[in-house]
């Protein structure tokens, strides 16, 4: 995860459904949607930002186009945004967490990394470039993830019994969508598919999983 290239090319792979998911919180800002859009944890910025930063400023204006497989993934969000918004609920969650958990265990990796190499990463008014999408300032990681465990779990108790099992279903589809859009991706496949697993599956998903089912005993016993 020291290779730039690597790293830039998985940011430019999830920079679009990150920005996509962000905008329907705008567009559904007045759903049970509304209560995982918790202050400070937004990244399209931070992206952007990162995206500048290894691949100049003009970026966006040459010639950009998502893959196919990106396009593929916001089709299929679009979908669910009009069928049922609720399920996009999953998406956020999940990729969401995956940035507060296995994000910032990669920021470190990559920090020791560049140290051991006796490499000084450049920075902005202290801040280190590059590296803003898994910067969350001085707002504590452990909060952020309370808060988001809490908004999912408030969210499930307002819906369904229906809704919330095709809730942890569409949670295990975050996973195989997020895999097929990597598996697309022409730079170092094998480690790229490494980082976006350990990043933004594996470390979410057990715990994503003991409070889903968590969530739907507790309600259950409670009704």
């Amino acid at each position: 995860m020291s290779d730039n290239s690597i790293w830039a090319e998985g940011l430019l792979c999830f920079y679009e459904i990150f920005k996509y998911l962000e905008e329907a919180l705008d567009r559904l800002n007045h759903t049970l949607l509304s209560e995982l859009d918790i202050k400070g944890m937004r990244r399209t910025k931070a992206f952007e930002e990162d995206l500048h930063f290894y691949y100049g400023r003009q970026w966006f204006e040459n010639d950009y186009q998502p893959s196919t497989a990106v396009t593929a993934y916001i089709d299929y969000l679009t979908s669910i945004e009009r069928d049922n918004p609720n399920m996009l609920a999953a998406y956020i969650y999940h990729l969401f967490m995956g940035l507060f958990s296995g994000g910032q265990i990669l920021r470190k990796k990559r920090s020791l990394e560049a140290s051991l190499k006796f490499q000084t990463p450049p920075a902005n008014n202290g801040k280190q470039q590059g590296e803003s999408v898994t910067d969350f300032g001085e707002i504590p990681i452990f909060k952020l993830k309370k808060q988001m465990v809490d908004a999912m779990e408030h969210i499930a108790e307002q819906l369904g019994e229906e809704d919330r099992w095709k809730l942890i279903e569409e949670s295990k589809n975050v996973f195989r969508m997020n895999n097929k859009m990597i598996r697309t991706i022409n730079t170092n496949r094998i480690v790229l598919k490494k980082f976006c697993n350990f990043a933004l599956i594996v470390v979410p998903a057990a715990a994503a999983i003991y409070f889903g089912y968590k969530m739907i005993s507790n309600i259950n016993n409670n009704q």
